[in-house]
């Protein structure tokens, strides 16, 4: 199985009080940044078969968006393993329910995120993994331990986009 992490995108300022934290929903560079990283899932053909997101609005939101630009017709599965603070033991009780699944999108937060990756490609956590908002990290899931393909974030695929933009060739004049 190929497992895709992905941190949810930009939904502004975090609030004080948890239940209105919980109903944040993405701002317009978070859409932006959804658009772009879903583009990279695309170009990197990521076989996704299940896109599963926290439940809180800002990672469905995230989910839903990069689902709809990927053409991911089914639903967004949502689960609590991928909420704030859950455990690793509930996490890899959500890979092994999908563990027949070629491709698999996961959308969820810091600091759960990146601390799950962590564990997966080191086994005990001692992997200090950066995952800025709206980050993508494919996890090859057939070896062992795991091994981490790929962590992109919006910055760096924005910059790969503008040179590729770029022609390589010099302009020939036209007389």
């Amino acid at each position: 199985m190929i497992l895709y992490l992905m941190r949810h995108a930009n939904a502004g300022t975090i609030r004080e009080n948890p239940v209105l934290d919980a109903k944040r929903g993405l701002i317009k560079e978070g859409k932006e940044q959804c658009m772009l990283m879903a583009r990279v899932l695309g170009a990197l053909k990521a076989p996704i078969d299940v896109i599963i997101s926290s439940p809180l609005k800002r990672a469905m939101q995230t989910a839903q968006l990069v689902g709809t630009e990927l053409g991911y017709e089914a639903k967004v599965e949502i689960s609590p393993a991928l909420g704030l603070n859950e455990s690793y033991a509930d996490f890899q009780k959500l890979l092994a329910k999908y563990a027949d699944r070629e491709g698999i999108l996961v959308v969820g937060h810091n600091p759960s995120l990146f601390q799950f990756l962590g564990r997966l490609i080191t086994g005990n956590g001692g992997a200090a993994i950066r995952m800025r908002k709206a980050s993508i990290a494919r996890v090859d899931m057939n070896h062992h331990p795991p091994r981490l393909q790929l962590l992109m974030d919006p910055r760096s695929a924005r910059a790969i986009y503008a040179s590729v933009a770029k022609s390589s060739r010099p302009k020939a004049s036209r007389k």
